[in-house]
């Protein structure tokens, strides 16, 4: 099949799992030569079985199918995929839980990365995992065409050999650029490196207008905090999404304790209220977008293996004003009022797991 391989030939971003979930199972039907899935988590469930039975029929009538899941985000048993790896596909957990003495320090290093990869055409990356109990939540996943997909290829393959690998603190991290308007930025676990965040600062602190944040978990570190304080200072409209109610409770409560800061820097908190907010989403003036799988937090940028898709494609930029403009239509204001009056149960939790910050 003759496909173009030098540019980006459509573009589609999905915020609802069911529907980015139908059209990836029907690009996995359409695979002629090769199907490559990266992700945290994959359900055991009925999202999960329809994937694995996809992949299955797709490995049945030769095409080359490689997946690297997570052992700590994918509670299945090598035995859910017997069939798959049966059929002539192969599947790589990624870092396997080690029993050590520092067993969660170890062990909290994950992929947290999200591809699906077809024929070197097809791509999808972002925000969501394959899992059942996720499909009513809002998500950011991009689907791609064209020679794109070559760049995330090789990001894939790379973390497809490493997978058994233990890197922590070692100075490498990749930067990918695709014709003008793309660059892929990876991230490997390190204390002293960590190229998103630092991305991330630099598009903050550039910003002329707006800056638009939409995130499942918002902790950022001092040195975020401060630049979008000084971005509101100078005159941009600065607003944060976020889900009213997380799935983690946790970071809900060390998230809060910083809302008072953001409300005396004019930085802007609304808070989604149908379901859950598990989209990650940036936006700049208007003009660049980022998307891909890191929260913003500590954990994300420390310690996971993450990658961030940046970019001033017009038509993507468009996509993404669009997503965020639908997602503040089921948002609320920060109540600075009813903040302050919350329970004192919070506030002591938020003061207790200060010290932990850095696990989330």
């Amino acid at each position: 099949m003759n496909r173009p391989a030098a540019n980006l030939t459509s573009h589609k971003l999905y915020s609802a799992p069911p529907q980015f979930c139908e059209a990836m199972l029907h690009d996995i039907e359409q695979a002629e030569r090769y199907i490559y899935l990266e992700m945290y988590k994959f359900g055991n469930d009925e999202v999960g079985i329809r994937f694995r039975e996809a992949l299955t029929k797709a490995a049945g009538r030769g095409v080359q199918v490689k997946l690297l899941l997570d052992s700590w985000g994918v509670s299945n048993h090598e035995t859910f995929f017997n069939d798959l790896v049966a059929a002539g596909a192969e599947v790589r957990f990624f870092r396997k839980i080690i029993y050590t003495f520092d067993f969660f320090t170890k062990n909290h290093r994950r992929n947290h990365r999200k591809f699906l990869l077809i024929d070197d055409h097809v791509s999808y990356m972002g925000s969501a995992n394959i899992t059942g109990y996720s499909q009513q939540w809002r998500e950011s996943m991009i689907r791609l065409t064209g020679g794109i997909t070559l760049m995330f290829k090789r990001s894939f393959l790379e973390s497809y050999k490493i997978f058994d690998k233990y890197i922590f603190n070692k100075f490498t991290y990749k930067k990918s650029k695709f014709l003008d308007h793309f660059e892929l930025v990876e991230d490997m676990p390190s204390i002293y490196r960590q190229r998103i965040k630092t991305k991330l600062e630099r598009l903050i602190s550039k910003a002329k207008r707006e800056i638009i944040i939409e995130t499942p978990y918002f902790l950022p570190g001092h040195n975020i905090r401060k630049l979008l304080a000084d971005a509101a200072r100078r005159g941009v409209k600065v607003k944060i999404i976020l889900p009213r109610h997380s799935d983690v409770r946790a970071i809900d409560l060390l998230s809060s304790k910083y809302y008072g800061f953001y409300n005396a820097n004019n930085i802007n908190l609304v808070f989604y209220t149908l379901n859950n907010l598990h989209a990650k989403v940036l936006l700049i003036d208007n003009e660049i977008f980022g998307l891909g799988s890191p929260n913003i937090d500590y954990r994300s940028f420390r310690y996971q293996h993450e990658v961030m898709l940046f970019g001033t494609h017009k038509g993507i930029v468009e996509e993404v004003f669009n997503h965020v403009t639908e997602t503040m239509r089921n948002c609320l204001e920060f109540d600075h009022i009813s903040w302050m009056r919350r329970p004192r149960i919070e506030k002591l939790l938020g003061w207790m797991l200060l010290p932990f910050r850095h696990l989330f």
